[in-house]
């Protein structure tokens, strides 16, 4: 018999698996700040599996660094994590030091980061603000820079339902909770 989940607390976010599962992060309140709910985190890391362990991992627009902070403790290689949000670049180092985590952590906009990105990642989070192009604009810029290793993951998630993917990926994996809607695309 399976305990029921302890509620988020308002300004926490809690890694569920993993090294530091059950540890519980701040949040920094911001516009258009949402993390990635338990459940969606859940059934992501289920998706990749053990292709997480030892995976060099993006997380764009990251926010509360729920995805970011999810892979490493579940055996990822490091993540960089890319926030414009101060408050949230200052959040999210708080718990990189904390935990000790192979985070960095990057202060800027993520279009403006893509171009400069150091190599390429085997596991990218895309989960920008809902309500513009900013899912489509990362993905072009992320395919034009070839930011994705030979057979890479690439997580989306948005308030719309449609993804469209450059030529040569595929959407491998889709799924809904409540108003958010995600996939799971793989690179060629």
């Amino acid at each position: 018999m399976s305990r029921p989940r302890p509620r988020q607390r308002a300004g926490q976010v809690r890694i569920i698996g993993g090294r530091w599962r059950g540890t519980r992060l701040p949040v920094a309140d911001g516009e258009g700040l949402r993390p990635t709910p338990d459940r969606v985190r859940e059934t992501l890391f289920n998706w990749l599996g053990p292709g997480v362990a030892g995976a060099r991992c993006l997380d764009l627009f990251a926010g509360s660094g729920a995805l970011g902070f999810e892979a490493v403790s579940r055996g990822a290689a490091g993540a960089v994590l890319v926030e414009r949000d101060g408050s949230a670049v200052e959040r999210l180092r708080q718990g990189r030091d904390r935990l000790g985590a192979e985070l960095e952590v990057v202060h800027a906009a993520a279009l403006d980061w893509l171009p400069t990105a150091p190599g390429v990642f085997d596991i990218i989070f895309l989960d920008p603000p809902y309500g513009g192009d900013l899912l489509e604009k990362s993905v072009k810029l992320i395919h034009q820079h070839g930011l994705v290793a030979p057979r890479g993951r690439i997580y989306m998630e948005d308030d719309e339902p449609d993804f469209v993917v450059p030529e040569g990926w595929s959407l491998i994996r889709r799924g809904t909770a409540g108003q958010v809607h995600f996939a799971l695309a793989a690179a060629a």
